[in-house]
């Protein structure tokens, strides 16, 4: 297994991707590898701080262009075709490597995504997906956290499906509960939208669905899949975030309080497409990168993105 890692991307790169590629690479098995994209003059600079034998199941690729984060994605991935993200597609499309992760510009990686390994036949829009933790245990799927901002009811269903599909296969759930946010438990509730929705997620004979879900749930291990659209769950997904920081910052030390931190799980795959993609925060830190691995091989290991696939051909 090859899991790629773009060493340019992100706010702290590539300093903190390659210490976090080094702590990932420590622990692996031999059957797996990492191969770390970019400027290669400077990645092997920074590898040769640290031990040999930590980074031997480490490969290096050039890719002498950047993708900053400020760039517009679709212009710049034409015009850089040897950026690291550019390059990390490639390997990814010519099957090389089985997952692509990066902390860069997130837009040039959903985009590179769907001109590369492209979309899933039949999948409406691919989605981000983040994971919550739930005081019972464990973590939710949301979709979508980012995406898509707007949503039909008709793209909604789908990502009930999709992070159905992904919850069974990923975290080995036999029937994932499946819920929409909304804004009331009853059916009626919310936007037409999410009205229109709740009927065809309600009907699906695919998925385990159980309903509206509010706010004040998003904690509380009722689902397994969270549905929203993007600018909703971006919303919600941030605030829950915001938890771990905020209770640093009054010398607060709680367990699960602690997995709200984005560094617990490191990074958000994009569902819906043929392949494996891992988006992490442009502020990822070595820990955060070294999770980010762990859930790209988990990922290759489950084998979704076929199992979606399959699903809906």
């Amino acid at each position: 297994m090859k899991i790629a890692v773009d060493a340019m991307g992100g706010d702290f790169a590539p300093e903190a991707i390659v210490e976090g590629v080094v702590m990932a690479a420590a622990e692996l098995s031999e059957q797996v590898s990492i191969v770390l994209i970019g400027k290669q003059s400077v990645i092997q600079e920074l590898l040769q701080k640290h031990d040999v034998s930590a980074v031997a199941n480490i490969e290096l690729v050039n890719a002498d262009d950047i993708i900053e984060m400020s760039e517009h994605p679709t212009k710049a991935l034409s015009q850089k075709p040897n950026s690291s993200i550019g390059v990390g597609f490639k390997l990814l499309k010519d099957g090389q490597v089985n997952a692509f992760c990066s902390a860069g510009n997130t837009g040039a990686m959903h985009v590179g995504a769907l001109f590369s390994i492209k979309a899933i036949e039949g999948i409406i829009r691919p989605c981000i997906a983040g994971f919550v933790p739930q005081i019972t245990g464990g973590h939710a799927v949301m979709l979508d956290i980012g995406a898509n901002a707007d949503c039909k009811p008709e793209m909604l269903a789908q990502f009930g499906e999709v992070g159905s599909i992904y919850a069974q296969y990923t975290f080995g759930i036999e029937r994932p509960r499946v819920a929409l946010m909304n804004i009331g438990s009853e059916e009626q509730k919310g936007s037409l939208v999410a009205q229109a929705a709740h009927q065809l997620l309600k009907e699906s004979r695919r998925i385990n669905f159980i309903g509206n879900m509010e706010g004040g749930d998003f904690f509380a291990g009722k689902a397994d899949v969270i549905v929203t659209e993007g600018f909703t769950g971006n919303t919600m997904f941030k605030l829950g975030e915001s938890f771990y920081s905020t209770a640093k910052q009054r010398g607060i030390s709680d367990e699960f309080l602690d997995k709200t931190n984005y560094e617990s799980v490191g990074g958000s795959p994009i569902l819906g497409v043929n392949g494996n993609v891992i988006i992490a925060h442009g502020v990822s830190s070595p820990l955060a990168i070294k999770n980010m691995i762990s859930l790209a091989i988990r990922q290759v290991e489950s084998d979704a993105y076929t199992k979606i696939a399959q699903a809906l051909s």
